[in-house]
């Protein structure tokens, strides 16, 4: 067994808190490297449950490796624990520009995620048998008490985990961003553990050992901060590699990535945190789809919009006559002042907002449904312009419980229409929607439109191969009672270049999906 040093400073106490506040840095650091991680994957690759699972257990299978390794550092456990914190803040620092580099430039970035998770797991793992080595030279009291020390050291762990988990949603990411959070995280993450190292440990440590120290801290600093200073060229030329050149706005609201694509003259593509959510050149098919005939069949004076912040479904329905007032429920503020404000995109949506018949509401629609919505009257349509319900957060927005919500703000007669995604790329995700809608006990009516372009993706549109993408949209039209003997709505009109749609006979056995039970993967 390595003997413990003598106590290299003359304030044991000091040196001691000293050592559990860097062990606070580091923990909130980790976190932060752990969440970035999550996040990105999230939006690049899509699926955040996938990304969250394999991003943990990748990162605590590695901690368990990287604490083993660490013993054979013990015998150098200043030094070591220093060279391990100038690895891990550049490694942490630079994993989010990494893997959006790999993704912008290569079409995709699973690999960098493992690789990543691996590296900063087994660099972080290696921290606390290290730490406890060093805490033990500071402090006489730290050797006959070791359970106390772990005590102390845990705890001052798990609390730095908690401030780090808290400071990324809720200061870096809105404030910074996530390539800036990253690189400023590696940088205090380089100064506390070199500052640790130097100032507790300097006269401990051989001059080749203290140069190449600072050396390290030096040139990860160095690198961190001409990073830094490059973010913002990186930015333009990776959106560029994966939208082309043709980006007009680019804004990261609190809730998503919205970007705008197209010259003027060009068509408009809207990107909502990489997914293609309008194509100039196809959005009047969808949006003539979905709104007409659940507006044609029936009562149409009071319609509601859950989504929709483009305002191009709000275009829609206020072209129809009969129309008295339409209240839009949207979660991103930032979408809706873009569709006011943006020439372009306030062209397309033909001023919707400027119509003093719609009345725009920011609010998440399932909490809105619950809250608000159930003393706001009845509707003779809800419109349901929400994203792919292949996308995880999504998911709770094509459950049945939100169908539910939303069948009880139902007039007599009334109608609800729900954009179910692809109907030939993705049949089961399709056809469990309809079963959903059903369970909330509602009559369906299925119905697909075709488009030249993409439609709708349930994940990142932005991927070299376009050929994945879907051609068609997938819509159920439902209502309380039930349709015609044809199985359609009285007078409802399917648009040119719509069909209705018979499920499959595998279809009659697809549950629905519920909060509790997601059922959206294909």
């Amino acid at each position: 067994m390595i003997e413990p040093l003598p106590a290299p400073v003359r304030r044991p106490r000091s040196g001691r808190f000293l050592v559990l506040a860097v062990v606070f840095v580091c923990a909130a650091c980790g976190l932060v490297y752990e969440l970035e991680l999550v996040a990105l994957a999230s939006y690049l690759i899509g699926d955040s449950v996938t990304q969250a699972s394999v991003v943990l257990s990748v990162m605590v299978f590695a901690m368990g490796v990287g604490s083993l390794l660490a013993k054979r550092l013990r015998c150098r456990a200043a030094v070591g624990f220093g060279l391990i914190e100038a690895a891990l803040a550049l490694v942490g620092g630079c994993s989010a520009m990494v893997l959006y580099a790999t993704f912008a430039w290569f079409g995709g970035s699973r690999y960098a995620l493992v690789a990543f998770s691996l590296a900063i797991g087994m660099l972080i793992g290696a921290e606390i048998p290290l730490l406890m080595t060093l805490i033990q030279r500071v402090s006489r009291r730290a050797e006959g008490d070791a359970s106390g020390t772990v005590a102390d050291l845990f705890a001052a762990d798990y609390v730095g985990a908690l401030v780090g988990g808290l400071a990324f949603p809720f200061l870096l990411l809105p404030q910074l961003g996530q390539l800036t959070s990253a690189l400023l995280t590696g940088a205090v993450n380089a100064v506390a553990g070199g500052s640790l190292v130097l100032l507790l440990f300097g006269r401990d440590l051989t001059p080749r050992a203290r140069w190449a120290l600072l050396g390290a801290n030096a040139l990860v600093l160095a690198v961190l901060a001409l990073t830094t200073a490059m973010v913002d060229d990186f930015e333009q030329a990776a959106r560029r590699a994966v939208y082309g050149g043709q980006v007009r706005v680019a804004v990261q609201t609190h809730v998503q990535e919205i970007v705008l694509t197209g010259r003027s003259g060009a068509p408009l593509d809207l990107f909502l945190d990489g997914r293609l959510r309008i194509n100039g050149r196809d959005e009047s098919r969808y949006h003539a789809a979905l709104v007409g005939p659940a507006l044609d069949g029936g009562p149409h004076g009071r319609v509601l919009i859950l989504g929709g912040g483009d305002g191009l479904a709000a275009r829609e329905v206020l072209r129809h006559p009969g129309v008295r007032s339409v209240t839009l429920v949207e979660l991103d503020p930032g979408l809706i002042q873009l569709a006011r404000s943006d020439r372009e995109l306030a062209a397309l949506n033909a001023h919707a907002y400027q119509d003093p018949r719609l009345h725009p509401v920011i609010a998440d629609p399932f909490g809105w449904l619950r809250g608000d919505g159930r003393t706001s009257g009845t509707y003779d349509v809800v419109v349901s312009d929400l994203p792919d319900p292949g996308i995880t957060a999504s998911t709770k927005l094509y459950s049945q419980e939100f169908y539910g919500l939303a069948s009880r703000v139902l007039g007599p007669g009334g109608r609800l229409v729900v954009h179910a995604g692809p109907v030939k790329g993705r049949p089961r995700t399709f056809w469990t929607v309809a079963s959903t809608v059903r369970a909330a006990g509602l009559t369906t009516f299925a119905y697909r439109a075709t488009g030249r372009s993409a439609g709708f993706t349930a994940g990142p549109d932005r991927a070299l191969d376009s050929a994945k993408s879907p051609h068609d949209w997938g819509f159920v039209l439902a209502s309380a009672h039930p349709f015609s003997a044809r199985g359609a709505p009285s007078g409802a009109r399917l648009p040119a270049g719509t069909e209705p749609l018979t499920p499959p006979r595998e279809a009659a056995g697809y549950p629905p999906s519920t909060l509790v039970h997601p059922r959206y993967a294909d």
